[in-house]
């Protein structure tokens, strides 16, 4: 009886222990194949979409496809460790990457995982890597420029902070010229860069790290790689991992600049899982999703409003084509979500024409409302004037003896601004000197320099500013306006400058 007595207290005591004690369930699946980045699982039939997958040996997952009797997922590590039978759990949680300054100056993986071999990221917060993108009522109109340091760019197809521009053109064209100098040229300008490399070759990225740091413009940006040896799986996700981190700084009042090198091999990645995940291709054989996965990605990308903080996160995608052809799938896709694109053009880079921008394709929806006013004082008969010449250049190939002078004026003007627009690579240039050459052109102060000579001219031109009158630049990258005073200035600086230069 002593016995039984005891029993039951001791059954008590570890009921009274036990007391508050919390009960945790965990969905559980087990792996029935796996292959090619793809893991199909048998059970978790509480997985939600875009759930994040624990796998054995510290591999994670996203589930993807959630079908009657299994779940697709990606698997985003080294899949070969992975076997039939392996147990596989959900943790109730969506992606999640790391965010904040502390990843400024590093090369991070998709996951946030340093890449540089300079230690680990001591970030204190996190963030899903998606998200929907702020409504209307949360956005103010695109007013302020990103300053690219570009003269073809700057002039006529201006980008603005908040705004999507797309660049596009055939491989070896300088998309990545143009973007590398943009980020250079923001040193001092407040505003964060984050470079995503889908895709591309490793020694490529290397070497666009390796600028970066040569020029300092390490020192405010943060490159996410995802290479060509990557898996899928992290290639698909590089872009909205490095959204994530850029929308934090947008959040926080400050102004960001993301580009995604280049979005046509994300499109590449994502056909890759879907096609191994069994979803129905669609044309080009990408799933019927495919413009939602751009869409809902650069939408992303806003000037918010001050009573959100005022913050900007600018889009700077890249896309390649096969042999100029803009009308190809997810070109149309692309250009249709943008506000604009920037069209690089073989022929014009193959003929010395650098960037190679066609005036007559690329447009920015934007326009003079994110130009500084000393910008658009200069430059707002220069596409017109730009398009016009290059049509007139193809007719007069046929028959230039006919041609009137004013014809023949026009093409000389054009030949000349044609000059001007060329740029060498890694030589942003400020405000003050794009404003004084471009005006100098415009204003026909260049019409009696031989054309051969115009960019010797133009150098020693940008020289003699900076040590004789140095104050013009200056007044124009602070005031952003060619007032009259400045003009006259200006005008007295060009006029010293060609009679020196003919004596």
């Amino acid at each position: 009886m002593a016995t039984r007595e005891q029993d039951i207290v001791s059954v008590i005591k570890e009921q009274i222990e036990r007391f508050g004690a919390s009960i945790s369930v965990t969905n559980v699946g087990a792996v029935i194949e796996v292959g090619d980045g793809i893991a199909r699982i048998h059970g978790l039939s509480e997985a939600a979409y875009n759930e994040l997958l624990q796998f054995p040996y510290g591999i994670t997952g996203i589930a993807l496809n959630l079908e009657e009797d299994n779940v697709g997922a990606v698997i985003l590590g080294d899949c070969s460790k992975i076997k039939e039978g392996d147990e596989v759990r959900a943790t109730g949680k969506v992606i999640e990457v790391p965010v904040g300054d502390e990843l400024i100056g590093r090369v991070v993986n998709p996951l946030g995982q340093p890449l540089d071999g300079k230690g680990a990221i001591r970030a204190t917060k996190t963030r899903p890597i998606e998200r929907v993108a702020p409504d209307v009522t949360k956005r103010e109109p695109v007013n302020t420029p990103v300053m690219t340091g570009i003269k073809a760019i700057d002039s006529m197809i201006p980008i603005g902070r908040g705004q999507r521009e797309l660049i596009i053109g055939d491989r070896f064209t300088g998309k990545s010229a143009i973007v590398l100098d943009t980020i250079i040229a923001q040193k001092g300008q407040n505003l964060i860069c984050i470079y995503v490399a889908i895709g591309q070759k490793t020694s490529k990225v290397a070497q666009a790290i390796a600028t970066l740091e040569k020029y300092g413009a390490m020192e405010y940006t943060i490159v996410v790689e995802a290479d060509a040896s990557d898996p899928a799986p992290l290639q698909y996700i590089a872009p909205y991992s490095g959204c994530a981190m850029g929308e934090e700084f947008m959040e926080q009042g400050k102004d960001a600049l993301i580009i995604y090198d280049d979005l046509y091999k994300h499109a590449w990645a994502y056909r890759q899982l879907s096609l191994l995940l069994r979803r129905p291709p669609g044309r080009e054989a990408y799933p019927g999703d495919i413009f939602y996965l751009h869409s809902r990605l650069l939408e992303r990308a806003a000037k918010l409003s001050q009573k959100y903080g005022g913050g900007s996160l600018t889009a700077i995608p890249i896309i390649e084509t096969q042999l100029g052809d803009i009308s190809a799938y997810i070109p149309t896709n692309v250009i249709s979500i943008t506000d604009g694109q920037i069209y690089l053009e073989p022929d014009l880079f193959n003929a010395g024409i650098r960037p190679a921008i066609n005036v007559g394709l690329s447009v920015s929806r934007v326009g003079g409302a994110a130009q500084r006013k000393a910008m658009r004082q200069v430059a707002g008969r220069l596409r017109l004037e730009l398009a016009q010449f290059r049509e007139l250049e193809a007719f007069a190939k046929f028959g230039s003896e006919e041609l009137d002078k004013a014809t023949k004026d026009q093409l000389e003007r054009g030949r000349r601004i044609t000059e001007v627009l060329k740029q060498p690579q890694y030589t942003p240039m400020s405000l003050g000197k794009q404003v004084s050459i471009l005006y100098a052109v415009t204003n026909g102060y260049l019409d009696d320099v031989p054309v051969d000579r115009v960019i010797p001219w133009e150098e020693n031109f940008h020289r003699f500013m900076e040590t004789r009158h140095p104050e013009i630049e200056k007044r124009i990258n602070q005031e952003m306006e060619l007032t009259k005073e400045i003009e006259e200035a200006l005008k007295a600086a060009i006029l010293e400058y060609k009679k020196e230069s003919v004596s």
